[in-house]
């Protein structure tokens, strides 16, 4: 039975509302990371900023764990089948544990050649060294956390991922503190921080889906088809995110090559964007969910209701949270350094953002709705389309080559403008359709 559209609107709630707090937990730590690493000075900051810009490469391209998870346990828990949803979770943590593995072996082997690819100066260089060789070991905690969430997700809580969330990002401002300050470990110590916690969240996730699968008498143990399974499934995601890492990596490329303080500048309103990102990102979790649900209970009426109450409210989300960057544009580089004049350099590209949500929110909604309809194939050829979109705005920028204020400004435009455009317009042109409203499991 199709749901009623109060009874809809609640169910968008109880799911997004968690998913947000959950959500703005998780780019806090980097928040927190970029806070206080910024106040050891311009240099770490920037080497932050390429370590920061590498790990989110490798997690991002592996954030098909959590996206290609959910919609497979919630169309099975949508059919009637708990068991069987729990058990596809469980196998896609398995998944997550053995590509960690080998990502952070492979990733401490290779750091000096991953950070030399940035061409930053040598004290950039080595302050990026230090957080990335520790922060290597949380990556399999970092994909099991994914796997775990998108489990959650698709039964249908996204409660206990936001209390999870939120003792994670407790602990890492607590242990940053000690470990940066108390015990003098600068970058190093901000990394140690992080890593410790995020095991301590795969802690949480694994008593917790240990009691949801002795509740569904669910297996906990691996199996090889369900591993393949999500391994395939994810494939397609693998690309789509390819695309995505690839704009956020040249963009940062260009920003290198304009000077450290604008690449110490583009971290800071990078990672406002990561949070506000994350922020408005709650209502494309409550999308995946619901649509997932729905398309495994068969029922394609309830599906465009959740599409188009979704992207209504992800609008007005999108002018709210640009409304508070605007505001607060002006103080956000000082929160982040402590330099007046670096606060300055960020403002312009902050108030270029701020512009920009709404833009953004809609585009994160019909993304939640096609990942949560199993869309991937069409995602990942959307998104090549995008960056060949994109290229031109990013050359010009880094051909003209200004500096400064109006350089970051123009590189914001460029990422904020041109490609979430890019995004909008095809991702857009595939939800007017019903292709990507398929039934079967």
């Amino acid at each position: 039975m199709t749901t009623g559209r109060r009874t809809l609107n609640r169910e968008i709630l109880r799911l997004a509302v968690p998913a947000l707090g959950a959500l703005i937990a998780e780019p806090l730590f980097l928040l927190v990371d970029s806070a206080l690493v910024g106040h050891l000075g311009v240099a770490p900051l920037a080497g932050l900023g390429i370590a920061g810009a590498v790990l989110q490469t490798i997690v991002g391209l592996m954030v098909f764990l959590a996206y290609s998870t959910t919609p497979a346990v919630a169309r099975r828990f949508g059919a009637g089948d708990p068991t069987r949803a729990v058990s596809v979770g469980i196998d896609g943590m398995w998944l997550a544990l053995g590509l960690g593995a080998v990502l952070a072996l492979a990733g401490s082997l290779t750091t000096p050649v991953l950070v030399g690819l940035f061409g930053a100066g040598a004290e950039v260089t080595e302050n990026a060294e230090a957080y990335l060789l520790v922060s290597m070991w949380g990556l399999p905690a970092m994909l099991i956390v994914f796997a775990a969430t998108g489990l959650l997700r698709g039964m249908q809580d996204t409660v206990t991922p936001l209390w999870i969330a939120g003792a994670g990002f407790a602990a890492n401002a607590v242990l940053n503190v000690v470990f940066i300050y108390g015990f003098g470990w600068g970058i190093a110590g901000s990394a140690v921080g992080t890593v410790v916690a995020q095991w301590g969240m795969v802690a949480a996730y694994v008593a917790v889906i240990g009691r949801l699968a002795r509740r569904h008498a669910a297996s906990v143990r691996p199996q090889r088809e369900g591993v393949r399974g999500s391994a395939r499934s994810g494939g397609w995601m693998f690309l789509r995110t390819v695309s995505l890492r690839v704009a956020l990596l040249a963009t940062v490329a260009v920003a290198t090559g304009l000077g450290t303080d604008e690449l110490a500048g583009w971290q800071v309103v990078f990672t406002m964007f990561s949070a506000a990102a994350f922020a408005l990102d709650a209502l494309a979790i409550a999308a995946q969910a619901l649509v997932g649900k729905g398309l495994g209970a068969g029922d394609e009426t309830e599906v465009s209701m959740v599409l188009r109450r979704t992207t209504a409210w992800g609008l007005w989300f999108g002018v709210i949270v640009g409304g508070l960057i605007a505001a607060l544009s002006g103080v956000l580089g000082l929160v982040f350094t402590g330099d007046p004049a670096l606060a300055a350099l960020i403002q312009p590209a902050l108030l270029v953002l701020a512009l920009a949500q709404p833009l953004s929110a809609v585009v994160f909604v019909f993304d939640g709705v096609l990942i949560g309809a199993g869309d991937a194939r069409y995602l990942a050829l959307a998104g090549g389309v995008n960056l060949v979109i994109y290229a031109p705005a990013l050359i010009a920028v880094a051909v003209v080559g200004a500096s400064g204020a109006a350089g970051l400004a123009w590189l914001a435009a460029a990422f904020f403008g041109a490609y979430m455009i890019a995004r909008l317009l095809t991702l857009g042109w595939r939800v007017r359709g019903r292709a990507w409203m398929t039934t079967e499991a």
